[in-house]
């Protein structure tokens, strides 16, 4: 007896030999099922996210088997700690260096508000610098947290337009930060 799940197809005309559906849902069932994350941790967060890594958690049961630590090979930036200012424009550079699509999750108090850190060298939130998809709650966070944000992550690809990239309200977002379109 097998205890795979098989994901739902998306709706569309079938009969024996063919099946037919939107090119959007299609992209996007294979885009959800194969996200590769690129890991920024910089401090307590880090080590919550090794735990989701590993056996007991196991990020890999939804598509997420290779961690990717080149920013030109993988699509979701997890951003998992506190970001100094100092530290700002380097993670602004990682991210300009992803190719599109590609999102963002701030993991931790620390990456979505500067959490404890109230200070002139902590960065109050990532969304200073760069766009942000998912934010995770927790200092540090949960494994079960972290699956959650990746699984709303997982969402946010699965019902995102092949074509979004290429609104107005994208470019718009980008111009607000000071990114070329």
């Amino acid at each position: 007896m097998s205890n795979i799940k098989i994901d739902k197809a998306p709706a569309g005309f079938e009969a024996p030999g063919f099946f037919a559906t939107q090119l959007d849902a299609v992209v996007g069932l294979a885009r959800k099922n194969s996200i590769w994350p690129l890991p920024f941790a910089t401090s307590c967060c880090g080590i919550e996210f090794m735990a989701t890594m590993a056996s007991n958690y196991d990020l890999a049961r939804f598509g997420a088997e290779r961690l990717g630590f080149s920013p030109r090979q993988c699509d979701l930036l997890m951003v998992m700690g506190t970001i100094s200012k100092k530290m700002g424009p380097v993670l602004r550079q990682v991210y300009e260096q992803m190719a599109e699509p590609r999102w963002v999750i701030a993991v931790g108090a620390c990456a979505s508000s500067g959490g404890i850190f109230d200070t002139y060298s902590v960065m109050q939130g990532i969304d200073e610098v760069i766009p942000v998809d998912v934010y995770v709650p927790g200092c540090p966070p949960r494994p079960e947290a972290i699956l959650d944000g990746f699984m709303k992550i997982q969402e946010l690809v699965g019902s995102e337009s092949v074509r979004r990239r290429d609104s107005e309200e994208y470019k718009e977002m980008l111009k607000r930060y000071n990114m070329a379109v």
